[in-house]
């Protein structure tokens, strides 16, 4: 499937780039490679494949979810370079 020109310009519309006129023609014949590869994939015979998420067996890595005590306002205010009270203090960012 071929990418014109114009379809490269309305797709760098869309994603809000500024492209010239050879990056435009670059990006449309490398738009045009990845949907033929994508027909390719499509005629393959997937008939009896069995759908999956993910090519590998994959579990749960985490921990599970216990509470646990948190800091202290000193604790967590102890490295802060600036302290106002139990909060951090920050510039104001509205006048």
């Amino acid at each position: 499937m071929a990418i014109t020109l114009d379809d490269a310009r309305w797709i760098a519309h869309l994603a809000r780039l500024e492209l010239g006129d050879t990056e435009l023609e670059t990006i449309s014949r490398q738009l045009s490679a990845i949907l033929d590869y994508i027909q390719q994939l499509k005629e393959v015979d997937t008939d009896g494949v069995e759908p999956l998420a993910h090519p590998l067996p994959i579990q749960n890595v985490f921990r599970p979810d216990e509470p646990v005590p948190s800091l202290t306002a000193d604790e967590a205010l102890a490295n802060a370079p600036k302290r106002i009270g139990q909060f951090y203090g920050v510039p104001a960012v509205f006048e």
